[in-house]
């Protein structure tokens, strides 16, 4: 986790169960201020809240989240704030979706019901119990990379497969107390509340997830690197007593340089060190490296999403902009 105060923009992570009326609206008003601050990243906005990673100038990111706290709606809302050399998106996205992040338990209400917040510190001095069971509610390709000490994973490809996974690993630990954590701390607001439904009597989540035990906590007992949506793709975590965790795809040794396959019919996600990076020329294996379609290689592995004819400074987006600017205006959520 970097801690260079020199570096010059700032990487928000950050979400909001709240009510929002008219989503739509708020897209569009949201998506303007962000424009005007020269915003990178991902946001969904729902019914049920507000789910971002953003990369931002440091004075940028500030006038972005005193914005948001502004907002009544948003007032309590947790911004886990991180240090960084340059934009850790290359475009932004604002979009509306039906939920915040894709679980399939839309009836399942977090400001109603759910496990008890557990702060870093707290965590910290709870994990190691005897009686305690980490549950790491994160996909396959995200706990690969990195995960707590003796945290029970499950093998699941997104999230929205957990709810048919959980019951049945978590049956033996029933009488245990739970402890769930996942990156930022979203995915557990509804796991967590989704096994008190199940019967779980105890059960926590880990309060900002991996990023925030980092910031305050130094990340202990975390092995291996945490898996972060965005070019850094996988981020240093513990300063304590680090590890590495994941292993190359192709031969075997140790390393966290988390790639996509060059072959874009593949495109899988996984681990490759450099040497195999370089001798298969950014794909998995051979036949994917002789593929006529293969992308060029640039030694990251990480390659441009396409838009699908979304485009940030278009159409009501941009007209709205320059009638604010030539006003003299500066947008604000309430607009």
């Amino acid at each position: 986790m970097s801690t260079i105060a020199t570096h010059p923009y700032r990487v928000l992570l950050y979400y909001c169960y709240t009510p929002i009326e008219d989503p739509q609206v708020f897209r569009d008003q949201h998506h303007l201020l962000c424009l005007e601050l020269n915003l990178l990243g991902r946001i969904i906005i729902s019914e049920e809240g507000l789910n971002g990673t953003i990369s931002g100038l440091a004075a940028d990111c500030e006038a972005y989240m005193a914005a948001v706290k502004a907002d009544p709606r948003f007032a309590s809302i947790d911004f886990k704030v991180e240090t960084h050399a340059q934009h850790a998106f290359q475009k932004l996205h604002v979009r509306y979706k039906p939920e915040i992040v894709h679980s399939g338990l839309t009836h399942l209400n977090p400001n109603e019901r759910t496990g008890k917040h557990l702060s870093p510190a707290e965590f910290k001095k709870l994990k190691d119990d005897p009686d305690v069971v980490l549950v790491d509610m994160r996909s396959n390709y995200e706990h690969s990379v990195g995960k707590f000490k003796n945290a029970i994973t499950f093998d699941i490809e997104h999230f929205r497969d957990m709810p048919q996974k959980a019951p049945e690993v978590l049956a033996p630990y029933k009488d245990k107390k739970i402890i769930t954590y996942c990156t930022g701390g979203i995915k557990c607001e509804k796991a967590s509340a989704f096994l008190l439904e199940q019967g779980f009597e105890e059960v926590y989540q880990l309060h900002g997830g991996i990023i925030k035990y980092a910031i305050e906590e130094g990340g202990e007992d975390f092995e291996g690197k945490c898996y972060v949506f965005d070019n850094r793709v996988a981020v240093e975590v513990n300063r304590v007593n680090p590890t590495i965790r994941s292993k190359c795809h192709v031969c075997g040794t140790a390393t966290e340089r988390m790639v996509n396959c060059a072959n874009p019919h593949c495109n899988l996600h996984t681990t490759i060190c450099e040497t195999c990076g370089e001798a298969l020329d950014g794909a998995c294996s051979e036949p994917c490296r002789d593929h006529p379609d293969k992308r060029p290689y640039d030694g990251t592995g990480y390659y441009a999403k396409h838009l699908n004819g979304y485009d940030p400074k278009s159409g009501f987006y941009q007209n709205s902009l320059e009638m604010a600017r030539r006003l003299g205006q500066t947008p604000t959520l309430s607009e």
